[in-house]
């Protein structure tokens, strides 16, 4: 089986990721979350599209960087295997715990960013250089 072009699984990966994330962002709403917080002592909010930003960018600059890297630095792939799941995952006490989102807000932007992990170790295990079989 031929391995797809790695801008393929970028835009593959970015685009699960981000219908994925407006799933559980729509799910959240659905169940009354608000997704409204205080930001520099005023009321924000975070929308559909801030949700798709906050998940296509940060995706597509860390894929992208694989694809780019990883066919000649072997070591790439197995770092962003590490440090792209390890980022979504400190992201959530991080980012959003802190912030004084209500109870259905939190876990619904928490899972946002559980939700690529599985993207990212997808698409990067895709993406990986084979070594050839020795002789």
């Amino acid at each position: 089986m031929s391995e797809p072009p790695r801008a393929a699984v970028v835009a593959l990966g970015v685009t699960a990721a981000v219908v994925l994330n407006l799933a559980v962002y729509a799910i959240g709403r659905a169940a009354g979350a608000t997704y409204r917080f205080t930001s520099r002592g005023e009321p924000a909010e975070v929308d559909a599209l801030t949700v798709a930003g906050f998940s296509a960018v940060p995706l597509l600059i860390g894929l992208t960087a694989v694809a780019l890297l990883a066919p000649r630095a072997g070591w790439v792939a197995t770092a962003a295997l590490i440090a792209g799941p390890l980022l979504a995952v400190v992201t959530v006490p991080l980012m959003t715990v802190p912030a004084d989102f209500d109870t259905a807000s939190t876990a619904a932007l928490a899972i946002c960013h559980l939700m690529l992990v599985p993207v990212i170790v997808v698409a990067v295990l895709r993406m990986r250089t084979r070594r050839p079989a020795p002789a």
